[in-house]
């Protein structure tokens, strides 16, 4: 074959190196992406010190599979019978016995606090700046803004086929409404719902939680990044349950102030609007 064709080829599969790299670093901002390696982006203070401490686990993880492969190369090697006709008869080694119980203790230690630090912060309790209802239906999700914003209510189905396509959105993420909520604020979800077990699941907000029928979850979030982001019902509840995307919109201030007005019309209700939980 000529020269030309290699060099073609060269190109070309240098050209899909580097689109795929690029695919990988941008780590899906609020949806995943082909050939993604990372988890995706977060833009809250959960979800990036559970990535943090995902990446802390992944060098931990190497530095042991290396020191354990350096060992079994040593064995191969230094312990064959070629080499050690005469095996040691040697049972117990006390320095040995006492540094293979301490150093696993002490990569457990050092595993265990960032790890509790990520559910202290999980598990913390601010001051809500907005709250919203969330209801898992077979197969969609029902929101509820509370009084102060309008109290207003409206149901998120799956946007499919031409709807979809022409929105551009991804395919079986995308919502014919979209939860909004303003950036750089605290915003509780309280999770329940209507018939079986569903999970709402935000991967760049670093959560899941789930909704059970007759029971009230709740947690919070604070994104500090404008986009739409999505998520799926995580938990297997049915026929549908492949069809059950979530998909959250992240706006300034001003924009949900504009958005709420403009929902207050469009999802008008009469009666008495959305009742919550006592929650700071």
């Amino acid at each position: 074959m000529s020269r030309g064709f290699w060099g073609r080829a060269a190109a070309l599969a240098a050209t899909g190196i580097l689109g795929t790299a690029t695919a990988v670093s941008a780590a899906g901002v609020g949806q995943p992406v082909p050939w993604q390696m990372d988890l995706q982006r977060p833009v809250t203070e959960v979800a990036t010190e559970i990535y943090n401490f995902h990446h802390l686990l992944n060098w931990i993880m190497l530095v042991i599979v290396l020191f354990v492969l350096a060992l079994l190369i040593a064995v191969v090697v230094k312990f064959n019978e070629t080499k050690n006709p005469t095996p040691s008869r040697t049972t117990h080694n006390t320095m040995l016995e006492v540094a293979w119980t301490i150093v696993p203790v002490l990569i457990l230690v050092a595993i265990a606090i960032p790890s509790f630090r990520v559910l202290r912060t999980q598990l913390s309790d601010p001051k809500a700046d907005l709250m919203v209802k969330v209801i898992g239906h077979a197969w969609y999700w029902s929101y509820e803004y509370p009084q102060d914003v309008g109290g207003f209510k409206f149901d998120a189905n799956l946007l499919e086929g031409d709807d979809q396509v022409k929105s551009g959105q991804p395919k079986l993420l995308a919502t014919d409404n979209e939860m909004v909520v303003p950036v750089n604020k605290i915003v509780k979800i309280q999770v329940t719902a209507a018939d079986v077990m569903h999970s709402w699941a935000m991967p760049s907000f670093g959560f899941k939680i789930d909704a059970i029928p007759g029971r009230l979850n709740q947690f919070w979030f604070k994104a500090d990044r404008e986009g739409t982001y999505h998520g799926q019902c995580s938990e297997l509840c049915g026929q549908r349950h492949a069809y059950m995307p979530i998909t959250v919109r992240v706006v300034s201030e001003q924009a949900f102030q504009a958005w709420t007005a403009e929902a207050k019309t469009k999802f008008a209700r009469t009666d008495g609007g959305a009742k919550f939980a006592d929650a700071r």
